[in-house]
């Protein structure tokens, strides 16, 4: 079996897709993207198919590995996302030519199913608490919310009561029992994580998520040991080796490798079972599509240490088009009870509707970070 071309598809509202062809008729799907730098992911895949254009797409390790290592200039988001959706699609098209997901390739599942969370609230957090109920009414047993909006290294004290009284109106409407996972989203800088973690750490937190900027760690580590809170972090980290100081340091409990950016199914799993010798657990970021959701929750059934999926499902950057509609049987993840069963298709285990991908493929996206200032004009971190 030969790769026989390769063929990247922008799609609303912020995705790219990929498929991968053979002279076998296989075909493989994988999502190689980084959000608001999509055009330049598929540029990435584009140069990486000169190397696996005629190449058996069986050899997963040994393409991984060319495709890290040849380019001497190795890493970083854009090179590790266009591996990473190659990396998903070669597991897809293995799975379905041996007719089992791709889980069974790695050694069975641990696991059924494994609980997922719905986000809430936006970008700037509002409506929360009703959303957060609504949430739950729909069977959803954890939430996710961004915490603060715009803030400077030394704040006002109505900033921190604003992030504190959302918390605690989801709490109020949620009940002691609900998971809360609140995402600082990096905009913290580390004297206002400090006082920050201390607010909220009454409100009995699921996890507080990039307190800090990951390259910022190890800078406010004492202050990350001691939280009651269990902190989260890794969106922002795409390799094994950017992994290593931050799982190595003592200061995170859950490692968040996104599928998409972080090397792919093959990569993942390396970081998980490197998380795991530390007793650290492993919830894989997934903001994104289909695709993407589907790798994740084949790592998810075979990583111990997996605890909790991130998914999209009504995300507020899903505005065009949602999580299921690029796929042709949506109930392979329909939630019950607050979990998502693990796929049992051959390959990713979900047949994408191509007809309509490539309908929606001709609108595309240039979907953009926004950008944020402070009232001094300053830029403020998104």
């Amino acid at each position: 079996m030969k790769i026989t071309s390769m063929t990247t598809f922008a799609l609303p509202p912020r995705w790219l897709f990929l498929k991968i062809e053979t002279d076998a008729g296989i075909v493989g799907w994988g999502e190689p993207v980084l959000e608001g730098r999509a055009a330049s992911v598929a540029a990435a895949v584009e140069e990486l198919s000169d190397y696996l254009i005629g190449k058996d797409p069986r050899r997963i390790e040994d393409h991984w590995t060319v495709l890290y290592r040849s380019g001497f200039y190795r890493g970083g988001g854009i090179h590790m996302s266009a591996l990473a959706g190659i990396d998903q699609a070669l597991w897809d098209i293995k799975g379905k030519a041996l007719g089992v997901p791709v889980h069974e390739l790695l050694g069975g599942q641990v696991r059924d199913r494994i609980k997922v969370y719905s986000w809430i609230g936006g970008d700037r957090p509002a409506e929360t608490a009703a959303q957060a109920k609504d949430a739950v009414e729909r069977g959803f047993s954890a939430v996710k919310m961004n915490g603060p909006e715009e803030l400077q290294y030394l704040d006002t004290r109505d900033k921190v009561e604003k992030v504190v009284a959302n918390v605690a109106a989801v709490r109020d409407a949620v009940g002691p029992d609900i998971g809360i996972g609140v995402d600082f989203h990096g905009r913290v800088h580390r004297p206002m994580a400090r006082v920050l973690l201390d607010a909220l750490a009454p409100y009995h937190l699921m996890f507080v998520e990039e307190p800090v900027l990951s390259e910022h760690v190890d800078g406010i580590a004492d202050v990350l040991r001691n939280s009651v809170t269990p902190i989260a972090l890794g969106e922002r980290l795409y390799s094994r080796w950017d992994f290593k100081d931050v799982i190595t340091s003592g200061v995170v409990d859950i490692i968040q490798p996104d599928l998409s950016h972080a090397g792919g199914i093959t990569e993942v799993r390396k970081i998980a079972a490197m998380a795991e010798a530390y007793d650290i657990a492993v919830a894989p970021h997934c903001p994104l599509g289909p695709v993407a959701l589907a790798a994740c929750l084949q790592l998810d059934a075979v990583a111990y240490n997996a605890v909790i999926q991130e998914q999209s499902l009504g995300i507020h950057y899903n505005t065009s088009n949602d999580l299921l509609d690029y796929i042709v049987d949506p109930s392979v993840f329909a939630y019950s009870e607050g979990s998502v069963a693990i796929p049992q298709g051959p390959g990713l285990g979900i047949e994408v509707n191509e007809e309509y991908v490539r309908e929606r493929a001709a609108e595309g996206h240039r979907w953009r970070n926004p950008v944020w200032r402070h009232g001094d004009g300053s830029f403020a971190e998104w």
